[in-house]
């Protein structure tokens, strides 16, 4: 009896320790479920705190840095479609889409710093793991096909339609949407410890899945480099762009991948260290596809080639000569009149058109001796020779005639052959053999 009238005591006692423990525990978690860090609001979702948390200030400077490449990003774009116009070259116009298609990649690879510095939970664990290789895919496979485009330009000066070359960056594109997808659905849904759990992969997998993006960087690097060798030089420029974009990418992808994989776990900041380290390696490697290839390629656009500039030249200053030219043997026209040869020929052949430059030898006219055909036939015939050969006087009304006169030999003859010989000159011109 004394054991049981005891025991309720301490059985009281236990119970009322309990509750206490309890009771101070739910309101410690009430008091840090509710403990909202400086420059947050009360009622935002914990998982959107390093996008306003002052003490972890890169959240806050990583988002203003992507804010700002978003809109530069948005602004390039527009650039790029109002400059289509005034493009002379459509050489550089063919490959506008496809510098679109690498704008749009950089535009998302600023919008996935975001979903980097928001905390893990399923949707942004699958997101940046799925859109972080696709997004670079993009803007790699755009690199190396305008290689592509560059290594035919220099040597034959004309290279792929614009469409061909926006294709195969749109298919080393999908190539990764099909390598990413495959991994979630392994990685996911067909594996038992990561069963629903996108964010229990380990980091070394996550860069496994990133090697055909790592193949591209090289492809692009090693294609641009024959950019240089060709007879076209002036496309040479281009290829300078894409291989400082890809020279750094290069060298921002060694780094982040050593401290995601390797630094951060032994620093033991693994758990702290491997967000900000994606977010910081897709912001300066966006930023550096901007400053490095977009706004040089821009410049660059409305610039006409070497070549064109030498054709406008040319073609400017042949024209002035030829028209210096026509104007000479329109002013001359109107001032030269052979006033003996308008008197023997009838009204029909002087109203004939001729040209300036017919029958002319680089001599002057005046002293060189053209005798028509009449006056060939004449010396042929069986009358006989004559004894004398009198030179017939031409009545020269101008000044700017006397050079362009010149002596008929048939004129020299006897008036009785001059009715022949006009039956026959009716016939032809003898501006002909000028």
């Amino acid at each position: 009896m004394n054991f049981q009238s005891a025991w309720p005591c301490p059985a009281w006692a236990v119970m009322t320790s309990l509750w206490v423990i309890l009771s101070f525990s739910s309101l410690s978690n009430a008091q840090t479920t509710t403990a909202v860090p400086s420059g947050c609001g009360q009622g935002l979702d914990p998982i959107y705190y390093y996008l306003c948390d002052l003490s972890s200030a890169w959240g806050i400077v990583l988002e203003a840095i992507t804010s700002a490449g978003i809109v530069s990003s948005f602004i390039l774009i527009i650039v790029l479609v109002a400059s289509t116009p005034f493009i002379q070259d459509p050489r550089k116009k063919s490959i506008l889409g496809t510098q679109i298609f690498f704008l749009v990649g950089t535009t998302g690879l600023f919008c996935l710093v975001f979903d980097i510095i928001v905390k893990q939970n399923f949707s942004t664990c699958a997101s940046r793991r799925f859109l972080f290789g696709v997004f670079f895919a993009m803007c790699f496979s755009a690199l190396w096909s305008h290689g592509i485009s560059l290594n035919c330009l220099v040597r034959r000066n004309r290279g792929p339609n614009g469409w061909w070359v926006f294709l195969i960056a749109l298919c080393l594109t999908l190539v990764e949407v099909i390598i990413n997808t495959e991994w979630l659905i392994i990685t996911i849904v067909r594996t038992a410890s990561t069963l629903g759990q996108p964010c229990a992969i380990a980091n070394q997998d996550f860069v496994m899945a990133l090697i055909y993006v790592m193949f591209l960087i090289l492809a692009g690097f090693v294609t641009a480099w024959p950019a240089f060798c060709g007879r076209y030089g002036h496309w040479g420029k281009h290829a300078i762009f894409i291989l400082i974009t890809l020279f750094l990418s290069i060298c921002i992808w060694i780094v982040w991948i050593v401290m995601y994989v390797y630094g951060n776990i032994q620093l033991n900041k693994s758990s702290y260290w491997d967000d900000p380290t994606l977010a910081i390696a897709l912001v300066s490697n966006a930023w550096a596809f901007i400053f490095f290839y977009i706004i040089p390629e821009i410049s660059q656009l409305t610039k006409p080639n070497l070549e064109q500039t030498f054709e406008e030249e040319g073609y400017q200053a042949r024209g002035v000569g030829y028209e210096t030219i026509l104007k000479e043997q329109i002013s001359q026209s109107n001032y030269v009149e052979n006033k003996a040869f308008s008197m023997d020929e009838p009204a029909g052949a002087a109203k004939k058109p001729m040209s300036p430059y017919s029958g002319y030898n680089g001599q002057m006219r005046g002293s060189v001796y053209q005798p028509t055909e009449m006056a060939i036939m004449n010396k042929n015939t069986s009358e006989g020779p004559y004894d004398v050969i009198i030179p017939r006087a031409t009545a020269n009304t101008h000044p700017a005639s006397s050079a362009n006169a010149t002596i008929r030999a048939d004129d020299a003859y006897v008036p009785h052959n001059r009715n022949n010989a006009s039956n026959n000159i009716q016939s032809q011109s003898p501006y002909t053999k000028w």
